[in-house]
C-alpha cells in the first residue's frame, strides 16, 4: 500500500472511531450497555466494510485504472447493500439495541464516506505521471544514411 494510501485510510478511520465512540456514550446513556454494544458493533462493521473497500479499490486504480469509477460505483453500492443487509438481519436481536446499531451505522457511514472526501480532496496527487531525464526508449537521431 502506497503511503498516500495508507494515509487516506488513516484519515477516514480515525474521524470514524471518533464518532463510534461518541455514538457509544450517547447509546448507552439513552438505552444502556446494550445501547453501546450496539453502537461498538456498528462501529467495527462500518470500519471493517469500507476499510477494505478502500484498500480494494486502491488497488484497482493500480492495476486497471480504466475500471476505477466503475468498480468505485459498485464497490459503493455493495457497501450500501451489505450496510442494509445487517440491519435487516439484527433488528430483532437480543444482542444489542437494535436501534442503536442502525443509527450508528448510518451515522458512522456518513462520517466515513466525508472524511474519505477529505482527504482526497486534501491529497496532493500527481494528475499526470511526470516524464523522467532520461528516456527508456532510444532517441531516433536521424536518418542512419
Amino acid at each position: 500500500m502506497r503511503s498516500n494510501d495508507a494515509r487516506t485510510l488513516l484519515q477516514a478511520a480515525l474521524p470514524t472511531a471518533g464518532a463510534g465512540v461518541l455514538a457509544a456514550v450517547i447509546s448507552g446513556v439513552v438505552a444502556g450497555g446494550k445501547g453501546a454494544v450496539g453502537a461498538v458493533v456498528a462501529t467495527v462493521i462500518v470500519i471493517l466494510f469500507m476499510g477494505i473497500g478502500l484498500v480494494v479499490l486502491e488497488r484497482t486504480a493500480k492495476s486497471l485504472p480504466h475500471l476505477f469509477q466503475a468498480m468505485g460505483l459498485m464497490l459503493y453500492a455493495a457497501q450500501i447493500l451489505l450496510m442494509f443487509i445487517f440491519v435487516a438481519a439484527f433488528k430483532n436481536t437480543t444482542l444489542f439495541n437494535p436501534k442503536a446499531f442502525a443509527i450508528t451505522l448510518v451515522a458512522t457511514t456518513l462520517v466515513w464516506i466525508a472524511a474519505q472526501t477529505r482527504a482526497h480532496m486534501k491529497a496532493k496527487l500527481l494528475y499526470v505521471e511526470p516524464e523522467s531525464s532520461r528516456s527508456d526508449k532510444p532517441e531516433n537521431k536521424g536518418s542512419s544514411s
